[in-house]
């Protein structure tokens, strides 16, 4: 069996102290990767095989391993998840009274609204949202951000823009918007295949 050296120690955490002074190395564009590996791999074993898509879709789905895995550090710090930051967020981004119905936030965040019932109790019992029905149709309910929910996310966003930011930082800011068109440009072909 070969041994890979854990790579989780060869970059820094930005979630640990000092981290922000101390910017990981980046990875050289031309020193082969797992991704590539796996191409090499299947080229090898079935060389007629066109296995080119790995080559973007293996790195999108492990950057949004590795995503969530950095974004869960902050969540963590603040007793929290992504499926509670992403209702908050929607909540606060909606300005005032900050609120939306089930519905409407189980859209914004691809679940069905039996998913979305289930952590909108979590958040009521947490006092971060509270539920008011709609004077115009009883039967819409609408989650409202309480002052402890505003509070919270206003403290979050900060953080989790930064950590955002830290990602990032090795593309320079066309990059940025060229990998931001591109990905909104495949985003709209997989759920025209969803």
């Amino acid at each position: 069996m070969s041994h890979r050296p854990d790579r989780r120690s060869a970059v820094s955490d930005p979630a640990s102290p000092g981290s922000a002074d101390r910017a990981p190395e980046p990875a050289r564009e031309d020193t082969p990767d797992e991704v590539d590996r796996i191409i090499a791999e299947w080229r090898r074993e079935r060389p007629g095989l066109d296995a080119d898509s790995i080559d973007v879709v293996g790195r999108i789905t492990r950057c949004g391993v590795l995503v969530r895995n950095l974004s869960n550090r902050m969540y963590d710090r603040h007793s929290i998840n992504q499926s509670i930051f992403d209702v908050l967020a929607s909540l606060r981004r909606m300005g005032p009274p900050y609120r939306k119905t089930a519905r409407e936030l189980a859209t914004s965040s691809l679940l069905t609204s039996g998913g979305m019932t289930m952590r909108l109790d979590r958040m009521e019992r947490d006092g971060l949202i509270r539920r008011i029905r709609s004077a115009e149709d009883r039967r819409s309910v609408y989650a409202e951000l309480t002052p402890a929910g505003f509070a919270l996310i206003d403290r979050i966003i900060d953080d989790h823009l930064e950590r955002e930011r830290e990602m990032l930082r090795t593309l320079d800011p066309d990059e940025r918007r060229q990998l931001a068109g591109l990905l909104k440009k495949l985003e709209t072909r997989l759920r025209d295949l969803d």
